[in-house]
This record gives C-alpha cells, structure tokens and sequence, in this order.
C-alpha cells in the first residue's frame, strides 16, 4: 500500500454559508421591490443589519477557532504517536536506504534493541536479501526466524511530496532529499506455522506395498516351507508399518494398502525405508532374496488423489525393476533403494500379450514411424529393424526416422539399401516423418522411454497412437499417454525383447539374415559379448535368431573397429584416473565420427582394470557432454546418474549435461559420487 502525504502553507478554503445565506436573501428581495419598493426597501435593510452582525460576530470568534483547531491537531498528533508507539504489533520507519530511524516498543522489545539503535535493518535481519528488499511491491513479504519465533516481514512504501514542517509533535525527522519512508511491520506467525504443521502432520498418506518376486522365492523352497515364508514377510510388513501407527490390509498374497500419517514420514525418510533391506534376510530355505517395491502418495488434494499418487508411484518403481521406494509429492518424485539385480522373468506370458496387442495395434492402422533414441546406437537400430520385420509381415509401410549414421552403424544400415530389396525410403530424417504423419499413424518407439531423448519429440505430439518398447528404468520424465507400454529393466536389451515378441507375433515368421544379424547384433552390443545382464531368456533369444540365419562370424565382422577409433580407446584408457580408489573418470576425445560410441567401449574396457568398480568416460559431442558409466556388481551407476538428470541400469548408465565444460562436468560428476558416498546411497 502506498499513500501521499501532502503539506500545504495554508488551510483549504470553503463557501461560508453566511455569505450564500445573504446572497439567497438578497434573490429573494428583487420580486418584492416589483410589488412594493417601500417593502423591499425595508427588507433590503434588514439584510444589512444582518450582514454587518454575522461578519463582526465572524470577525471576533475566528482567532478562538484557529486556536481550537490547533489544539485538535495537536492532541490528534499526540494521540497519533502514542497509538503508535503502544501498537501491538511491531512496528518501524526506515528510510530510503532502509537505516532505522523510528521503531516503536513492540519493535524495540522483539529485536532486544533502544529507539538509538539507527543502523540498517539488515544487521538486524542478516538473512533478507537487499535487492529484493529494496524492490518494494504489493506484496512484499519476509520470513524471518528469531528465536523459536517465525515472523513475517511486511513493507510499505510511504511517499509524501513536500518535507514535513518540523515540530515537536512529529514522529520522525525528515532529512531533506528524502522521496519516500518505508514501513515495516513484524507479524508473529509462530502459532499459524505451528498450526498449519499440525494440520499437515495429520493428513493421511497412502502406500501400496508389492512383492516384487513372490512367486519365484516360493519355488526355490520345499512346499511345507512355503507358508511360513509368506508368513514371515507378512510378519514384517505389519511389524515395520505397526511402528508408525499406520493401517496395514492384505489385497492380495503378494500386495498390501497401507494408510499412515505424514509425520511419521520424514522418519521412514530417515531410515531410508529399511524395510525392503529387512524382508531381503528372510531365510527359510529359499535361494532367492525376497524384493519389496512400494509406492508412496502424497500432497494430493483429496484422499483419492493421494491413492492415484501411490498408484503412479508404485507403477514407476516396479519400471525401475522394483526393489525400491518411489515417494510421489505433487509432481515431485523421491526414488529409495534400488540397488538389487533386476529379478528376470522365468515366464513368457507378458512377451506373447505384448506381442499380440502390438499385432491388433499395426492391423488398426495404415502404417508406422519407428524411432530410437537420438545418436541412434546398435540396440536402437536392431530394434526398429525387429518392429519393421512385424509391420511388413501384415503388409504395412514402415520407415524408421535415422537422422545421424555413426560409424558403427554404417555397415549394418548398408545392408537394408534398395540394392538388397528394400524400400528407397526405408530410413527418413526427422522432417520428412512429420510431413507423413497422420491421424491413422502408428508411432513406435524403441530403447528409450524418454521423450527428449528420442530422434524427433515433436512426433510423440502429432502422433494419437504412441506404443513405447524400452529395457531402461523409467525416471520422471516418461512418454505420456502410450496405448501399449513393454518396458522391462530385467532384459539385457531391447532387442531381446522385440526377438521374444517376433516368436509370438506369427507363427513361423521369416526373417533375413541382415534382419537376424541386426536383432543379434544388438543384444551383443548390450550384454558386451554376453558377459553382462545376460538370462536364460537371453540366451533363447540369441538362439532363436541363430535358428532365423543370424551369422556369429557376419555380425562380429558387422561390428569392427576402425584403427582411429581403436587408438581413440586407448587413449582414454591411458589416461584415465581413478577417483576414490575405485572409480575410473576419463575423457574422451571428440574429434572423430562416433565419439560417445567410443567412449562407451572405453568404459566397457575399463573394467578389465583390477579395483576398478565403476568406470565413466565423458566427451563432449555437439555442444553436450555425454557421460557412459559402467560397473560390474558393486556399484549401482544408474542411481548416480539419475542424479545428474540421466539414467540407465544398475551396471550401465549414461547422463547428458549442458551449459558445462569437460572440466567442470568432470568436477560435477566427482561432487556427485562425493555426496551419495556420505548419504550412503553408494559405498566402496
């Protein structure tokens, strides 16, 4: 609020009602001299004696007057000060460069300084910004802590257009070039904040409790020790939960609802959901740890809103491959645990409905746009080429959006060219797919599940018809609104997962051998040779391609090195560093064709180096630094990465940073592995 105080010399002047009363008399008067002049001559005389007694009474009382109203001033003025400075609240005048230069008791009494004190307010209140400060607006308010007590700040701005007339009345003294005080007033909002705490404490916050791998611990057991195992879990789920007076009930054998109160939150917070560590030591017998993921939903505006979030949030840790707390507020997300392996899936019975949902999708429509991730690697690549294999089985166009060929992509793109009878324009750019794109499009996306990471984000806007194929762990940015969604971290690749669904899509489907050698191809990149996050289903999916004419000898001629890529290797190998003891930080050089291949290769080989637990290599490539993170078992490099806005699996990661010089990602990357060290997220 912002008033003007205005100081004049002199009084404003009004009519005198005297004078208009004579002047009404005297309208009066002109009719009856029309009637009779010795009558209005009579009036005319008493309106005189009139006018002359009215003013000399005027005259004699105006100095009583003035006096008067001096003394009303006066005492308003007194009054004034006094409520002032008995007001309750605290209260204070700074001036232009906010220095003290009244404050009334309250004031004096909550900042424990006199009414000399007339320094700046910031030496009272270190914390408040000064620019900000300064920068009075409407509604300019300050939260403050002194003490025990919370107050908030509230400032006016006063402006007044000539100086004040001094006198021994005024509340302040005005120094001459001042433009404006400013008020400030202290609200003790201890009790509100206290209230609004309670409020919040009691509000309730819904949790969805699943057994990641029921069924598959209750197998490695003899059956008389079945029940007692469910038992156990059981046991500690209601025992964990009983602690915070929350409400435990068993939906199904391997699923609960909990209900608690959020302020026995930042507790489980603070013991980082130890629950899911605990339920891994139950031991009867079985050869499989037991995993818990749980879904946590908060801050919604009603109770079904926060069952929704836990819903979400549930859904998001079981993506992530479970084993895991995802805490969902709002739209903000917390992730808890994960460090377990993946448990991978005995059973095909997802791949063959994923499979014949796909299939009703592609016979719905007239055609599909397939796309991976940008800077298109050979997983990405076999995986369009799987999807392309179904979409022409049902006589469907399909093209694949590819706007960058990196080296090791070359060889395998080379054998779908029209010389080997396939489609002119088999692969397309990013332009021309939106130029094609129709409301009867299928849009595909595979080996990501991360809209900005995909060959053209704009497509999944235009697209009504988004299916999404991926084996990374979803983080909180995912593609919204997909009619079919088969993301599952435990797979080594996603070509192993299209090869599973190409077995269930038709019955004796035929692929080329350049089709069988790209779906290979891809699953050897991603599992380094079949050394890493390689199943049983893996190995199915290999052999079923080696059964459709992939090649062992073709795909590892496919995938050779040129010798500056080699020698580009091994330099980051050579001068590589190791941090902490265990890990290994590189730099890659950027001036070649396919850089971040190179560095993830080099990654990869600095694992071979004993004490090594976790190795990254960074290169800067089109204006971006690439991190590839890898790690056998030790070390979950996804969770690390997710902190720096990537992610990935546990023992292969990657993350994009911009606005960073190598050296400064480098420093950002050491500061990451320094602070999840001392939470304890990782250890060494």
């Amino acid at each position: 609020m912002e008033e003007k105080l205005k100081q004049n010399n002199k009084p404003r002047g009004y009519p005198d009602p005297k004078v208009l009363l004579i002047a009404l008399l005297m309208l009066f008067n002109i009719p009856i001299y029309v009637i009779d002049c010795k009558t209005g001559a009579f009036c005319t005389f008493l309106i005189a004696i009139y006018f002359v007694c009215a003013f000399t009474f005027s005259s004699h009382k105006k100095p009583m007057k003035a006096k008067e109203m001096v003394g009303f001033a006066t005492q308003y003025a007194t009054v004034q000060k006094r409520l002032l400075e008995d007001f309750e609240v605290p209260y204070a005048i700074l001036d232009m460069n906010a220095r003290i230069i009244w404050m009334n008791k309250q004031f004096a009494k909550v900042t424990g300084k006199d009414k000399a004190y007339h320094r700046s307010v910031f030496s009272l209140f270190p914390g408040v910004s000064k620019d900000r400060f300064l920068d009075i607006g409407e509604d300019t308010d300050f939260r403050i802590e002194m003490g025990e007590k919370v107050y908030r700040l509230k400032l006016d701005r006063v402006f007044f257009d000539a100086d004040i007339s001094e006198g021994e009345h005024n509340i302040v003294e005005i120094e001459k070039g001042q433009q404006y005080l400013i008020a400030i007033y202290m609200f003790d909002e201890t009790g509100l904040n206290q209230y609004m705490k309670e409020n919040q404490d009691q509000k309730l916050v819904a949790a969805l409790v699943y057994i990641d791998n029921y069924e598959e611990a209750l197998d490695s057991i003899e059956d008389v020790k079945r029940s007692l195992l469910a038992a156990l879990i059981d046991r500690k789920v209601n025992n964990y939960f009983s602690r915070v007076d929350a409400l435990v009930r068993k939906t199904e054998k391997d699923k609960y609802f909990v209900v608690f109160k959020y302020k026995y939150l930042d507790k489980l917070k603070e013991e980082k959901f130890n629950l899911i560590e605990d339920v891994k030591n139950v031991k009867v017998g079985n050869e499989m740890a037991v995993t818990l993921s749980i879904g946590i939903g908060i801050d919604g505006d009603n109770y079904n809103n926060n069952y929704e979030y836990s819903r979400m949030a549930i859904d998001l840790a079981l993506g992530r491959g479970g084993d895991q707390v995802v805490v969902r507020e709002g739209e903000q997300i917390s992730y808890y645990g994960g460090k377990a392996k993946t448990v991978e899936k005995n059973t095909r019975v997802k791949a063959r409905i994923k499979a014949h949902a796909l299939r009703e999708t592609l016979e719905s429509r007239e055609n599909v746009i397939i796309m991976g991730h940008n800077i298109s690697d050979i997983d990405s690549f076999g995986a369009a080429i799987g999807v392309y294999c179904a979409a022409k089985v049902l006589n469907k166009k399909a093209q694949i959006v590819l706007n960058e060929v990196t080296t090791s992509l070359r060889p395998l793109k080379e054998c779908f060219s029209p010389e080997h009878g396939y489609p002119e324009d088999l692969f397309i750019n990013s332009e021309r797919a939106m130029e094609i794109i129709n409301r009867n499009t299928l849009v595909m996306v595979v080996d990501t599940n991360r809209p900005n990471y995909t060959e053209c984000p704009q497509l999944l806007e235009r697209g009504n018809a988004i299916v999404v194929f991926d084996h990374h762990r979803q983080g909180n940015e995912i593609i919204q609104n997909p009619i079919l969604s088969y993301i599952e971290p435990y797979a080594s690749s996603t070509c192993e997962m299209i090869a599973e669904v190409l077995q269930y899509f038709k019955e004796n489907i035929k692929l080329e051998p350049s089709e069988a050698d790209s779906i290979y191809a891809g699953i050897l990149i991603d599992t380094n040779n079949f050394m890493t996050k390689t199943g049983v289903r893996t190995f199915e999916a290999a052999a079923y391609l080696r059964r459709c004419g992939a090649e062992v000898t073709r795909v590892r001629k496919l995938l050779r090195n040129d010798m500056s890529a080699y020698k580009a290797r091994a330099e980051v190998v050579r001068h590589a560093e190791v941090y902490k003891g265990s890990f290994a930080i590189s730099v890659c050089p950027g001036k070649m064709e396919s850089p971040t291949i190179v560095g993830a290769q080099a990654a990869d080989e600095l694992l071979n180096i004993i004490g090594i637990k976790a190795s990254f290599v960074l290169t800067e490539y089109k204006g971006k630094i690439f991190i590839s993170s890898r790690s056998i078992d030790e070390i979950n490099v996804q969770i690390i990465m997710e902190r720096l806005g990537g992610g990935g699996h546990l023992n292969m990661a990657g993350a994009q940073l911009t606005g960073h010089t190598l050296p400064e990602a480098k420093r950002v990357l050491q500061d990451t592995i320094d602070k999840m060290l001392e939470e304890g997220a990782i250890e060494i």
